[in-house]
């Protein structure tokens, strides 16, 4: 992740220990970090919450240190006791999790935020095959998806309860606005009709679809202009033209009022291992901001706009998408999806949690 889990307090890995302090449980995190970040120790406990993070950083030639991090992990684990271990983030923390667990003799949950199968680490000769062994091991694992909940049932064979919890987002940055408003305080002119999206511009993300697409709708609709934010590759940059607004890499906030600022939102996702089983969060920012979409019929978005089939387009088909985009553009049409708080989430799959310990 490009976001710092604890300064930033961003997303799921955030959100799931934060919300279990609130509803009463001591809860302590240990984290690595693998950009060099400074370590240390924040203490989020106040008179609502019992909430600490720890964080260990190898920086620069201790970096080699990181082979010895699994066993100061474990002594850690030792001294606090904990009734559950929760393990998340990608397939060493689920991996190393799994083996604390087993040491300690303590109920093991793993949270899958998308399927690390589609990782780069999965590329390591025997990362697949440590992570599916250790998903076994846990009594209850979590998923972002349906999909990925399906592919762990069956394909990994887990013995535990499997439950898929798709990612939400803050309802008090993401939420409808006066559309001019949100035009104006990016600079975008009135009276312009805007597609477009955020995230990552990258091949491998599904951009070079939108793109393709762009060229079409030039042509075709001179009053609609192309909006991009986010970070790209210099060898594959954003299209460039009058009618293409790149905004750069908005903060977290700031991707809010874009998409409260467009008229279409665009989500692309590619027919890979990683797109299949992903819940791309940008579906929710834009649904939540009342935005109209059209989005790659891939994996759980399948599910999520089962009720709106007409905003689904082909992955990757370029004319599929345009057509598409066209019919939103002219005719637009809002999916009604209820999205529901972190607090809602996580106190709905508490109990869950809770009963790893009477069951162990």
């Amino acid at each position: 992740m490009s976001k710092d889990v604890i300064l930033d307090k961003y997303a799921r890995l955030y959100e799931i220990p934060n919300q279990l302090a609130h509803l009463g449980h001591q809860v302590e995190c240990f984290c690595l970090s693998y950009q060099s970040h400074n370590e240390g120790t924040w203490d989020e406990s106040d008179e609502h919450k019992q909430l600490i993070w720890h964080s260990k950083s190898y920086i620069g030639l201790k970096k080699a240190g990181i082979l010895s991090y699994p066993f100061l992990l474990l002594q850690q684990l030792k001294q606090y006791q904990p009734d559950i271990i929760i393990t998340a983030s990608d397939i060493p923390h689920i991996v190393w999790g799994a083996w604390c667990a087993k040491k300690l003799n303590k109920p093991f949950m793993a949270d899958l935020y998308d399927n690390f199968e589609g990782f780069g680490q999965a590329r390591i000769p025997g990362m697949k095959q440590l992570l599916r062994k250790a998903v076994c091991q846990a009594q209850l694992v979590t998923t972002t998806s349906q999909p990925l909940a399906d592919l762990v049932k069956l394909d990994y064979a887990a013995q535990g309860q499997v439950i898929s919890m798709p990612s939400t987002v803050d309802l008090q940055t993401f939420g409808h606005r006066n559309k001019s408003d949100a035009q104006k305080q990016l600079g975008l002119l009135p009276n312009i009709q805007y597609i477009g999206t955020a995230g990552g511009l990258y091949k491998d993300k599904g951009v070079e679809v939108i793109y393709n697409a762009w060229e079409q709708i030039k042509n075709e609709m001179p009053n609609v202009h192309l909006v991009l934010a986010g970070p790209f590759q210099q060898d594959y940059p954003p299209p460039i033209g009058d009618r293409v607004h790149y905004l750069g890499a908005l903060p977290h906030h700031e991707i809010a009022t874009l998409f409260q600022a467009l008229d279409v939102g665009i989500i692309s996702i590619l027919d890979t291992p990683f797109g299949r089983y992903c819940f791309p969060q940008k579906a929710y920012e834009m649904l939540a901001c009342h935005l109209p979409v059209v989005v790659a019929s891939i994996g759980e978005m399948n599910y999520l706009f089962s009720t709106t089939p007409q905003v689904l387009f082909k992955a990757g088909d370029q004319q599929d998408l345009a057509d598409k985009l066209k019919h939103q553009i002219t005719h637009p049409v809002r999916a009604e999806v209820v999205i529901q708080d972190w607090r809602t989430i996580i106190k709905g799959i508490e109990p869950v949690i809770a009963s790893l310990k009477v069951n162990t």
